[in-house]
Parts: C-alpha cells; sequence; structure tokens
C-alpha cells in the first residue's frame, strides 16, 4: 500500500522534512495494516517486533484477568505510537493487548532497524532515534499520572485526581475528557454504573458539573 507522507505527521517524524521521511523509511522498510473496529493487532505474550503509529483510527492497550474482565490502559489516536515498549526490552512479549476500538490504519516500523544508524549515518535517522527516545520517555510519564490516577481508593478520589491532570494539562477548569464514561470506567478500574452514581453524586455536592464529555470543576 503507497503511504502518502503528507498524512504522517507523528512525533516520531518531528524535525524530518518529508522527502527525508520518505528516504529513511526506505532505509528501514514498513508495511500498512488496514483494520475494523474490534480486531486484535496484537495479542498477550505475542511478540512485538514492529512499533506502530497510527495513521488513522485509535489502538486500545488493555489488559484482561483470567476472568475475562478487562482495564484500558491507554488509548493510541492518530500519529500515536505503541509497542515501542516491548520491541526496545531484553524480553519482546507483550503483557498486554492492543485492540483496534476504531476503525484503523497503522504504519509498522521494524523497531531494530529504526533504532539502528544505517550504513549512510544521515542524520535524519539519528533525529529519529532521538525522537523515539524522546516519546519512550514521555509514555512512562503519563503512566506514571495512571499510577496516581488508580492507586486513589475510593472512585471520587480518582475522578478528581484525573480531572485534576486534564485541568493541568489544558490549563482550563472546563475540560473535555478523550474517554466516554465506558472507556473511563476502564480507565479508572470501577464499575460503569457506580462511576455514574458518583459523578451524580459529585455535581450533587458541588464539586463538578458536566454535559457527557464536557467537565467544568466548580
Amino acid at each position: 500500500m503507497e503511504l502518502d507522507l503528507n498524512q504522517v505527521n507523528a512525533p516520531l517524524f518531528d524535525g524530518i522534512e518529508a522527502e527525508d521521511r520518505k528516504s529513511v523509511l526506505g532505509c528501514i522498510g514498513y508495511h500498512i495494516g488496514t483494520y475494523q473496529k474490534g480486531d486484535i493487532i496484537a495479542f498477550e505474550a505475542e511478540k512485538i517486533r514492529h512499533v506502530g503509529i497510527v495513521l488513522c483510527g485509535a489502538v486500545d492497550m488493555v489488559k484482561e484477568d483470567i476472568w475475562g474482565n478487562r482495564t484500558m490502559l491507554v488509548r493510541i489516536r492518530k500519529d500515536g505510537l505503541f509497542g515501542e515498549t516491548f520491541a526496545c526490552g531484553d524480553d519482546p512479549l507483550s503483557v498486554v493487548t492492543f485492540l483496534v476500538s476504531e476503525d484503523a490504519k497503522i504504519l509498522f516500523l521494524p523497531f531494530d532497524r529504526a533504532m539502528h544508524s544505517c550504513t549512510m549515518a544521515c542524520h535524519f535517522h539519528h533525529r529519529l532515534m532521538e525522537n523515539m527516545v524522546r516519546i519512550i520517555a514521555n509514555k512512562n510519564r503519563d503512566l506514571m499520572r495512571k499510577v496516581e490516577v488508580v492507586s486513589k481508593r475510593t472512585i471520587r478520589e480518582k475522578l478528581l485526581t484525573y480531572l485534576s491532570i486534564q485541568a493541568q494539562q489544558q490549563n482550563s477548569r472546563y475540560v473535555q475528557l478523550p474517554l466516554g464514561r465506558v472507556e473511563l470506567a476502564e480507565y479508572l478500574c470501577v464499575d460503569r454504573s457506580a462511576l455514574t452514581r458518583e459523578l451524580v453524586k459529585m455535581r450533587q455536592d458541588g464539586l463538578i458539573d458536566y454535559d457527557k464529555n464536557c467537565f467544568r470543576i466548580l
């Protein structure tokens, strides 16, 4: 499948011009996959050798226990990267499942070739490696934020912490949440009905107001 480089604005290619992107992709190789909602890109315990860039749609990184209870760890949207955590480690086995949550087109890059300079030692390949390290560091920070949220004991504490983080990121007391109720419940690791009840109580207590995914912190 032909890749339109004008559609690739992923942070992995920051600082690399479109013509240079064409060269570096030709150097390391790539392939594109097209998926429908509900498709599995990679199962838990599967070896991850490639990193994926979401060209369109969305991919969820999920974890299921032995009873089938699913927790969504993170949702990766357009231009987002996934799989690098496992591809770069000593053990390439994934500990999560990558599930397509919206019809998606994915650009796959072989991690080893992306992270080793080509024989031409082109400067834009070095920039690609620098971007990869930065993305991994930023993802670790995001996961630390999630640990901060889910480590709270009550649903209210989890919600307040999550909303506080969103407000800081959006620099506003009016925040647009990126997750619907089902996804938010999975992200917070709580029951959806219990989450809905707690949101109503928090509004009654004058802590928040909301309309669908638009929240106002009072």
